[in-house]
């Protein structure tokens, strides 16, 4: 019997990877056949490839890049000007730098609070979904309590206590985003552990962790990718409320920074300061959205086209 079932189990474990190979391997195709994902990919590689190119498409501020720099000769320019070629804020400050160095600014705080909070809500969710019991019990409940906040409310609450500083910004985001991520996979695991490819794993006398690592995990990870993907807009959506409302360090170079700068001056005609990063944010959100969706089209089975 356990001669039989080993092979079963190996077996399944080379089939299962080979099919996972295969569905990523199809997401390309799928995105170049849906605009909306195309779009939004399009979208993604421009911010991105602007982030990671900032050093050469503006001279980088000495001695924090991260900082506006300041014209103080150049007040509320308007785009078009020499030298400035968005304009400029009430503070002198270059909304073409701010944009550029706004997007290194938005990509750090995507990677950083994304990684952090998926980590640690698949390290929760695994556990309480696999161990079951008191352990389920205890986990999910202390889920509950973060997942009865709305996330801008309590993402608030904690940077405001810590201080402006966009450190604390990512403090505050990564202790607010990692629940939901704590639920996707809990669940996710509790459906898979009650395949018969586990059950039969077990019978031959595998470990738990080598059940877990090799049989679950894998096939539970979808929707978590599904949601970072989504998440990468959102974060950067939040992080621009809390700068906007002066939880970021005064001068940073970072897009709700400029929009608070800017809103001042709409009722005066001095619509740019605010209208240029107010689109980026809005164009960072709309790509992330507009791929996660088209992820999930791809990789939920639920939703796959026939």
């Amino acid at each position: 019997m356990l001669d039989a079932a080993r092979p079963r189990v190996g077996g399944h474990r080379v089939r299962a990877a080979a099919v996972r190979l295969r569905r990523f391997a199809s997401v390309g195709g799928e995105v170049l056949r849906n605009p909306t994902t195309l779009a939004g990919v399009t979208i993604i590689v421009a911010m991105v490839g602007m982030a990671l190119l900032a050093p050469v498409l503006t001279e980088p501020n000495v001695p924090d890049p991260y900082q506006m720099p300041r014209d103080w000769g150049a007040l509320n320019e308007p785009p078009g000007t020499p030298d400035h070629l968005l304009g400029t804020t009430q503070h002198g400050g270059d909304v073409l730098y701010g944009i550029i160095w706004g997007s290194r600014t938005s990509l750090r705080l995507s990677l950083i609070v994304v990684s952090v909070t998926v980590a640690i809500g698949v390290i929760v969710g695994s556990l309480a979904g696999f161990l079951g019991g008191r352990v389920d019990e205890v986990l999910m409940r202390i889920v509950d309590v973060f997942l009865s906040i709305p996330e801008l409310i309590f993402a608030l609450a904690i940077a405001a206590v810590l201080g402006p500083s966009f450190g604390n910004i990512i403090l505050a985001l990564a202790a607010v985003f990692w629940v939901k991520y704590a639920r996707i996979i809990r669940g996710q695991v509790i459906h898979v552990k009650q395949n018969d490819y586990v059950d039969a794993a077990r019978v031959i006398g595998d470990s738990r962790l080598n059940i877990f690592v090799k049989d679950v995990l894998p096939n539970s990870i979808t929707p978590v990718a599904v949601q970072a993907t989504l998440d990468m807009g959102n974060v950067v959506l939040i992080g621009a409320a809390l700068s906007f409302i002066g939880l970021a360090e005064a001068g940073l170079a970072e897009w709700g920074v400029l929009v608070s700068q800017g809103q001042a001056g709409i009722s005066a005609g001095r619509w740019w300061a605010s209208t240029f990063p107010g689109l980026m944010v809005f164009l960072w959100a709309l790509a992330f959205n507009l791929v996660g969706d088209g992820l999930r089209d791809v990789l939920d089975p639920r939703t796959e086209r026939r």
